[in-house]
């Protein structure tokens, strides 16, 4: 029996079943789509799931403002510190991007305000987000 070939001819079959997968979820995670998250990450798809830059899917919700997928990823263990291959966490990205409500389950899952490059004080203070600065303390 011969390997499943994708749409280039070439073997891949599975391979390209995960990359399909993998591909979903770093959209719905961009888009705040709590339903498919939920069904794969209870299926157990990993919450640390990163693409080729190392974001995960915690940071690309963050950094989309989608307060609710990024709980819902932290409640499936999502690391609320992992930077990505910029060393920049998911708080900075939320705090870069202005997004009080993101920062405030961040921090409330235990997000350090001083991990990464730069640090999501830094940011704050760099975009005059006060009213974030006064969340980090």
């Amino acid at each position: 029996m011969s390997q499943p070939t994708n749409a280039a001819g070439t073997e891949g079959g599975a391979d390209d079943d995960a990359l399909a997968l993998a591909h979903a979820l770093f959209d719905a995670a961009r888009e705040g789509n709590t339903d498919l998250l939920r069904g794969y990450l209870g299926a157990g798809a990993p919450a640390n799931l990163t693409n080729a830059a190392g974001d995960s899917l915690l940071m690309l919700a963050a950094y989309h403002g989608h307060d609710e997928a990024v709980q819902l990823i932290l409640h499936h263990g999502a690391d609320a510190n992992a930077a990505n291959d910029r060393g920049q966490t998911p708080l900075a990205g939320a705090v870069f991007k202005g997004y009080t409500s993101v920062a405030r389950v961040l921090l409330d899952a235990g997000a350090d305000p001083d991990a990464g490059r730069p640090t999501a004080r830094e940011a704050a203070a760099m975009f005059s987000r006060t009213e974030i600065l006064a969340l980090l303390g």
